[in-house]
């Protein structure tokens, strides 16, 4: 009897993907926090894993639909950055990596111990 590894991981990885698509987004809505106009950009995380799941996306590797954030107050040189709210994100967005990770680890050593027969 086989065990269907790729297929029980493949949620996780995808999870990992685009938390990490996600990280640089919102690194690079950091970085442009004083740039004029910059649009502050995301992703919806939830619906975009729901997106890879169906096979919506035609590619497993499509990339994220990306929408702008809507500042709660516009600055007037047109820049949508809100700091506060980005390093916020920024933060949920590390500690659930850090949760999908250890998830993954966990999943790995259980695999390793049926592997072993323990």
């Amino acid at each position: 009897m086989s065990i269907p590894v790729e297929q029980s991981l493949s949620v996780h990885v995808r999870a990992l993907e685009l938390r990490m698509q996600r990280s640089e987004i919102l690194a690079a809505n950091l970085a442009n926090e004083g740039t004029p106009a910059f649009q502050a950009r995301d992703i919806d995380f939830s619906r975009e894993m729901q997106r890879l799941g169906s096979g919506m996306s035609g590619l497993p590797d499509a990339a994220p639909e990306l929408m702008y954030r809507v500042p709660a107050q516009a600055s007037l040189d047109g820049n949508t950055v809100e700091l506060n709210v980005e390093q916020a994100e920024f933060s949920r967005n590390a500690m659930d990596f850090q949760t999908s990770l250890t998830f993954l680890t966990m999943k790995f050593r259980g695999l390793k111990q049926a592997i072993e027969g323990q």
